[in-house]
């Protein structure tokens, strides 16, 4: 079981430092520290959206509408956490 579950936990720990990696970004994004205008900021945040956009459009078209707020990220952030810490050993072991 270790051979399926090393892979399966090195997948999930990536996707959820490279979730995090976005979040924090779109937080400071917001908050306007960092500034799309420079090219670098600009090419590491549509790398990251690029990545992500597969995750989050099936959570979004299950989620309500909330214009403003976006959730999707919350959700695929949970959901990641709850299968590497949760579900995946309670099924592997």
């Amino acid at each position: 079981m270790m051979a399926i579950y090393g892979p399966l936990r090195l997948i999930l720990d990536v996707a959820f430092f490279i979730m995090l990696a976005h979040i924090i970004m779109s937080w400071l994004i917001s908050f306007q520290v960092l500034n799309l205008g420079q090219q670098f900021v600009a090419q590491i945040w549509y790398g990251l959206n690029k990545l992500l956009e597969p995750i989050y459009t099936p959570i979004r078209r299950i989620l309500p509408d909330t214009r403003p707020l976006d959730l999707a990220p919350l959700v695929a952030f949970i959901i990641i956490i709850s299968l590497r810490d949760y579900i995946l050993p309670a099924i592997l072991f």
